[in-house]
């Protein structure tokens, strides 16, 4: 048994936790820490720009070696401009880390820029969950449907998480956690993004009282092709439906310059990190590793070659993806 254990614990520290930075809609530059597998879920959402769930599970557990991980997070900090924020998100549902309150405690010692969860908010219902976050800055958690017929249509929970218990997880979560509540809502084109499921949503929103809520629909290539993205125009329309603080954040990523950092050179290994995470553009992969655009071409002819990165067409671009695993 020690000898399996020894052969776990010398696989996590192989496991590269830290990527990007990424370009970000909703945090602008964010460096990310990946804390559970690839498509290790909660859900199983017909937008996830992943590709299907391989993992939907709801018990917690130890996934990453925490000392590796934040020797990867001093690195990674030691070079290039700071990121605007530190990202718990990834391949998967972070909350399902069992050790992420203490991941937030350390990176906290490790540096001051802001640490934001993007969660779906499934497990918020857990106590344990919300104690975890509450070292937090800001949480992004995330509510796609107003009732229990879209909400399994759309995100298709694990049994043990129903709509309620979901939507009440959420509200205990915003009345108690100190920081900054930002909730999106992800409207789906003939789905969620009908006036009459919006109202739903927007009801559930004036009770949950987060400090903004962020409107986004399918910008990168979604895990179902039936999953179709709302107009800028009508996500406009939409948006009057909900009463405070309300953005649209779906469309491109913030445009970031390159400067040159001591002749530093980011590698191909560090694309393909951020690309296992999120199917990015030209332009995105550049202003994440703040590289500029004809070395990240290079990287990519070299890797598509290799057979490890291929693209896909959306109404928004071509992206750049790992292959299928």
């Amino acid at each position: 048994m020690a000898s399996g254990n020894t052969q776990e614990a010398g696989r996590k520290s192989q496991v590269h936790w830290v990527y990007g930075p990424v370009p970000s809609r909703r945090l602008g530059r964010s460096l990310g820490i990946d804390l559970v597998p690839y498509k290790t879920c909660t859900y199983d959402c017909v937008y996830c720009q992943l590709g299907p769930t391989t993992e939907k599970i709801v018990e917690r557990r130890s996934y990453v070696a925490v000392e590796v991980l934040f020797e990867q997070l001093k690195e990674a900090l030691g070079h290039g401009p700071a990121p605007d924020y530190i990202s718990l998100a990834g391949s998967g549902e972070p909350t399902l880390n069992k050790d992420i309150g203490e991941i937030i405690a350390g990176v906290k010692k490790i540096t001051s820029i802001p640490i934001a969860v993007l969660t779906n908010g499934s497990l918020l219902w857990q106590r344990e969950v919300r104690d975890a976050l509450m070292g937090a800055d800001v949480v992004l958690p995330s509510l796609d449907a107003g009732d229990e017929d879209l909400f399994t249509y759309v995100n298709h929970p694990h049994p043990a998480i129903s709509f309620d218990l979901m939507v009440s997880g959420l509200m205990d979560f915003i009345a108690t956690f100190p920081g900054k509540v930002w909730l999106e809502v992800f409207l789906l084109a003939g789905v969620t993004a009908m006036p009459p499921e919006v109202e739903k949503l927007a009801a559930l929103v004036r009770g949950l009282h987060p400090e903004r809520v962020q409107l986004n629909t399918v910008t990168r290539p979604p895990c179902q092709d039936f999953a179709d993205p709302v107009s800028p125009a009508q996500m406009e329309s939409l948006k009057r439906l909900f009463s405070g603080t309300v953005e649209i954040v779906s469309g491109q990523g913030p445009a970031v310059s390159w400067t040159p950092h001591g002749g530093e050179q980011r590698t191909a290994s560090e694309i393909l990190e951020l690309l296992k995470r999120r199917p990015c553009t030209l332009q995105g992969i550049a202003s994440g590793l703040t590289l500029p655009p004809t070395e990240v071409v290079k990287h990519l002819d070299r890797l598509q070659l290799k057979g490890d990165v291929t693209t896909v067409a959306s109404r928004s671009g071509v992206y750049y993806k790992v292959n299928d695993r």
